[in-house]
C-alpha cells in the first residue's frame, strides 16, 4: 500500500501550528486555539487511521478526512492572520508547510485512486 513519503511534514505542520497557537490571546482558549490545534492535529492522525484500514478504499477515505482537515487549518492560520493574532511572516512557515503536505496528500490519493 502508498505511503506519505515525508512524514516529518506533517508533523511540522501540527507542531508549527500549536506553536503559533500559544500566541493568539487567553480569550481565544475554547475557540480558535481549539480548533486551530484540533485540524492540525487531524491531519496525521487521520492519514494514520487510513493507513492502519485493510483495504485502499478505507486508506484513500481517510486520506479525503485528512485534506479537510488540513484545509482547516489553513482557514484558521489565515483567520489567525486577519484578527491579528499572528503576523502573515509568522503564519508563512505554516501555510508553506500545508501547502507541501496538500500536494503530498493529493499525489498520494491519486497513487491509491485506481485501486480503491
Amino acid at each position: 500500500m502508498a505511503t506519505l513519503s515525508s512524514g516529518r511534514r506533517l508533523w511540522d505542520l501540527a507542531v508549527i501550528t500549536y506553536e503559533l497557537a500559544r500566541t493568539f490571546p487567553r480569550s481565544e482558549q475554547y475557540g480558535l486555539i481549539s480548533q486551530v490545534t484540533r485540524a492540525a492535529a487531524s491531519v496525521p492522525a487521520n492519514i494514520a487511521e487510513g493507513r492502519a484500514r485493510s483495504t485502499a478504499r478505507d486508506y484513500a477515505h481517510f486520506l479525503h478526512i485528512a485534506r479537510g482537515s488540513l484545509a482547516e487549518t489553513e482557514t484558521y492560520i489565515e483567520l489567525a492572520v486577519r484578527l491579528r493574532y499572528i503576523s502573515q511572516e509568522a503564519a508563512s512557515t505554516a501555510m508553506t508547510l500545508a501547502d507541501e503536505v496538500g500536494r503530498m496528500l493529493l499525489g498520494l490519493q491519486r497513487r491509491l485512486a485506481p485501486r480503491a
